[in-house]
């Protein structure tokens, strides 16, 4: 069946990088789209990156552009975020998560996500 795991969270402070890694058992397809999304405590799920697995286009927050990276590995259906210059407003739990379609910044069109890994930015 579908799944995706997330790895490479951690407790870091401020101005530090972290990589987040997503394995995901499934086949992919031309159409299909990964994307990052973050979760803190009382507040609404945020979508932090996109990329096409096929088409080559991104998409990333206002928040983490310049800051954060996000690339794709098809061999071996891996996609990463690289996240650079941490800042406690950072500070959420990180999902992957995969659908069938475009570039969508409403979480509810992602079809698959994974279980989350926690991203802690202190000062």
């Amino acid at each position: 069946q579908v799944q995706l795991v997330e790895s490479g969270g951690g407790l870091v402070q401020a101005g530090a990088s972290l990589r987040l890694s997503c394995a995901a058992s499934i086949r992919t397809f031309s159409t299909s789209t990964m994307g990052w999304f973050r979760q803190a405590p009382g507040k609404e799920r945020e979508c932090v990156a996109q990329i096409s697995w096929s088409g080559g286009a991104t998409y990333y927050a206002d928040s983490v552009k310049g800051r954060f990276t996000i690339s794709r590995d098809n061999a071996k259906n891996t996609v990463y975020l690289q996240m650079n210059s941490l800042q406690p407003e950072d500070t959420a739990v990180y999902y992957c998560a995969a659908r069938n379609g475009p570039i969508s910044s409403t979480w509810s069109r992602y079809d698959y996500w994974g279980q989350g890994t926690q991203v802690t930015v202190s000062s």
